[in-house]
């Protein structure tokens, strides 16, 4: 019996080794979890139970536990690399089955997938109907498009004008936009149609002979958007009191470009009357050219969005972590991922920074958790460990030998 006690020892020992081995092979291992040998002891029992007296007969390996505890964050100025800072696995699937893992080292396949370097792919909550929402009601692969973006036909203009209380009438009878004496003051703005094309929009300020009133005429590349002027009023105190609340809608104009007719509302409750220059305070549309894609970004809260030269931001998913009640029952799969089991309990996704979930950094990578200093010495006390075992072993085959000789 004293022989198997020892080689029970021997062959837990030699488990502390190889653990310790594979824990220090993977100091470098992006995301890498380091796992501890846990042991327990062993007595043999009969149908009377233990003996107060029982010694026992050696050791066996109960687990082998993993270490989930957060790992360094280093940077690494690559937007696809993403580091988990809490609680939370990536999901990645492969061959239709969803993995965890806390290595963000991603990376673009030839099909604008996000990949890991196994070509295992990202999963996302992607974006709802309008684009503008994330669906978490839903998941599904990331794929980044590199396509232009579409141009967005204006359709909203807001003007901060300041107007001049000390204005005259112009000397100019009737109003026209080649006659500079029409008119006292104007002011343009670039604007799109439908196909990205540009246009310009002019506004003309005519001081009428009523006090504190004002007429404004919008032209589109020189054509009238508004069959009427627009009488603007004003308070004693210069704020526009008319129209209210400050919001018109101009006559259709449809461009030679063959894109559709730009129908304008034109925002004018930033407007003011007083004193003595006229002033653009505020002037800005909602329209935009068809752009090229400039960067990604992915966000803190997991939000990705595709950036583009013309200004727009487009919503490509939200990136989602899954956690479990007993991370350490999780079963480990190679390639720095784990699989789902009972032991692990329920998956639970959710968006990062939410509830227990920690947040995304992205340009950064998540560095394995070993501790080499404290490996070399586990290394050092299994080893010792192993020699001991191994020491006794010798010992009770010299005391076998010598009852063997008695006569």
């Amino acid at each position: 019996m004293g022989f198997n006690t020892s080689l029970s020892g021997l062959r837990t020992s030699n488990t502390d080794l190889n653990v310790t081995s594979n824990n220090i092979a993977n100091s470098a291992t992006t995301g890498f979890k380091e796992s501890r040998a846990e042991f327990a002891d062993i007595f043999q029992s009969s149908a009377y139970g233990l003996s107060s007296n029982a010694v026992g007969t050696g050791s066996r390996v109960s687990n082998i536990a993993q270490q989930f505890k957060q790992g360094n964050i280093d940077n690494t100025g690559n937007v696809l690399d993403l580091a988990v800072s809490g609680e939370g696995f990536f999901n990645v699937e492969h061959n239709g089955s969803t993995l965890y893992t806390r290595s963000g080292n991603f990376q673009v396949d030839a099909n604008g997938y996000v990949v890991t370097p196994e070509g295992y792919n990202l999963q996302v909550f992607p974006p709802d109907s309008s684009g503008s929402a994330i669906n978490t009601g839903n998941v599904q692969k990331l794929q980044l498009l590199t396509t232009d973006s579409s141009p967005k036909s204006t359709s909203t203009v807001n003007v901060g004008a300041t107007l001049p209380a000390n204005a005259t009438v112009p000397s100019g009878t009737t109003f026209s936009p080649s006659d500079t004496s029409s008119y006292n003051h104007s002011t343009s703005v670039t604007v799109y149609d439908s196909l990205g094309v540009s246009h310009v929009m002019s506004m003309y300020y005519v001081k009428t002979a009523n006090a504190n009133e004002w007429q404004q005429y919008s032209y589109i590349d020189g054509n009238s958007v508004s069959a009427l002027p627009t009488t603007l009023q004003y308070s004693d105190a210069g704020v526009l009191t008319s129209p209210s609340p400050g919001t018109i809608t101009l006559d259709g104009y449809t461009p030679a470009s063959g894109a559709g007719a730009l129908n304008i509302s034109l925002d004018l409750s930033g407007s003011s009357q007083f004193g003595e220059s006229f002033a653009v305070n505020d002037l800005r549309q909602d329209g935009y050219a068809s752009g090229r894609l400039t960067e990604f970004e992915v966000q803190s809260d997991g939000m990705i969005y595709a950036r583009y030269s013309n200004g727009a931001n487009v919503l490509m998913g939200q990136v989602l972590l899954t956690n479990f009640n007993n991370e350490q029952g999780l079963q480990a799969q190679g390639n720095n991922c784990w699989a789902a089991n009972a032991a692990a309990g329920t998956p639970r996704s959710g968006a990062p920074g939410s509830s227990d979930f920690g947040q995304v950094q992205s340009g950064a990578l998540e560095a394995s958790t070993v501790d080499l200093t404290e490996q070399l010495v586990n290394m050092i006390v299994a080893q010792r460990n192993f020699q001991a075992n191994a020491k006794m072993i010798t010992t009770q085959d010299e005391i076998t030998q010598t009852v063997i000789n008695i006569r």
